[in-house]
């Protein structure tokens, strides 16, 4: 994950370093600022390298100086669009980046682009000839993105710690985003649980005049659940195929990085699957896992984790979490991703911390049910299924199939579910 931030209006370049400094857990590998005095544009990046290590330095700017990026996430389709870009005219300074790739995308396409990217994102872009920052979020929101309109100002950041750190900005908590979260579990955008700071929604983008200060938001893509207009002979059969190829095709594109990629392993069904696909396109032995035990034996799963590193013959690390040593990374964590926090992801975040810092990329293995239909529509999803599964556990074998296959999924069979 890398991060980003920047304001509009008032505000300094020592301003700037704060907000950005607050970010570089989630970028280690680089950083770098632009800054313009007249209009006052401040942009700030946090680079964790994943693609073109050398090439892929923050902020990028065109040869001529009209557009300036600061992005975070990547882009699966990247070199599909850098060879459309070239065919249409467009010079690349770089080998591969992928953010040069949406910075003359959208030089070519405009608020278009978003919807020509195959990825996870968060960016903003600056056209100095035209006076806007074009601010984007994908399609269901993995990266995060805060903002806020003040009294002088407009300021952004990839979390709420760094974007808090703009004086201009009012801590106050928003008490109908509290009672967001006591009624759902989380806060769902635009709200934030800041007065007066809002999350970008996934799938929308937003127009800012940096002179006038005036911004819409845009929704450029949305999820709509139809009925079919047919159904198959063999459901089951027939949509468990067309999945299992997205899936294969999905994962198969998050394995291509310029530095090692691995998969956090619970053994539950979605890293399983993840695995499982993921070790169709790396050498046996060379796919790596990670999973976080616990020596708490009444919340300690690794077994499963350990069942499919040896069905699939993964290059396995195991993390055991004491007590002792969960009290160590609280208070950090707390300060940097309170919102996995409020979200009852801490472990998933301690292990992130851990690991990372050994190997620089790993690959979520998320909820399949939010990678397919998005958070908000997954609460719906997992309800409907958790009463499916009270009454009946068929329903986890068939999708284990389903995801896997039925070789491999045979292969897991130990696995009590």
């Amino acid at each position: 994950m890398c991060g980003i931030c920047g304001f509009v209006g008032s505000g300094s370049g020592e301003t700037l370093e704060r907000m950005s400094i607050l970010l570089r857990h989630r970028g280690p590998d680089d950083s770098g600022t632009w800054m313009s005095a007249v209009p006052p544009v401040h942009l700030a990046n946090r680079r964790l390298a994943v693609v073109d290590l050398p090439g892929g330095h923050q902020p990028i700017l065109t040869d001529d100086g009209q557009f300036v990026i600061v992005f975070n996430g990547e882009i699966y389709n990247h070199r599909e669009l850098r060879a459309e870009l070239q065919e249409r005219g467009h010079k690349f300074q770089s080998d591969h980046s992928d953010t040069e790739v949406v910075l003359l995308g959208y030089r070519e396409w405009g608020s278009r682009l978003p919807e020509r990217l195959n990825g996870m994102w968060a960016y903003a872009i600056y056209d100095r000839a035209r006076g806007q920052l074009f601010c984007s979020r994908d399609r269901f929101g993995k990266k995060p993105f805060f903002y806020t309109r003040t009294r002088d100002g407009f300021v952004f950041a990839s979390e709420l710690t760094s974007l808090a750190a703009h004086p201009s900005v009012t801590k106050t908590v928003s008490r109908p985003a509290l009672q967001k979260y006591f009624a759902h579990g989380y806060i769902p955008a635009p709200w934030s649980i800041l007065d007066g700071v809002f999350k970008l929604p996934g799938g929308c983008s937003l127009l800012l005049d940096v002179r006038s200060l005036d911004y819409r938001v845009e929704k450029y893509w949305d999820l709509v659940l139809e009925p079919f207009e047919r159904l198959p002979a063999n459901p089951e059969e027939e949509w468990g195929e067309q999945l299992r190829e997205l899936l294969d095709r999905a994962v198969h594109r998050r394995l291509l990085a310029d530095v090692p990629v691995g998969v956090f392993l619970s053994g539950g069904i979605d890293s399983s699957a993840v695995t499982a696909f993921a070790a169709r396109h790396v050498p046996v032995g060379q796919l790596k896992t990670f999973s976080i035990g616990f020596s708490e034996k009444s919340f300690d799963e690794t077994s499963y984790g350990l069942l499919v590193r040896a069905q699939f013959k993964t290059d396995h690390k195991l993390e055991t979490l004491s007590v002792a040593r969960a009290r160590q990374f609280v208070a950090s964590i707390a300060r940097q991703r309170y919102r996995h926090i409020l979200s009852r992801q801490g472990a998933h975040q301690i292990g992130r911390q851990k690991r990372t810092v050994r190997h620089r990329f790993i690959q979520p293995s998320q909820a399949f049910i939010d990678q397919l239909a998005g958070a908000r529509h997954g609460k719906r999803f997992q309800f409907m299924i958790g009463l499916k599964l009270r009454a009946n556990e068929q329903p986890v074998a068939r999708l284990v199939e389903t995801l896997l296959g039925k070789s491999d999924a045979e292969g897991l069979a130990r696995i009590k579910l």
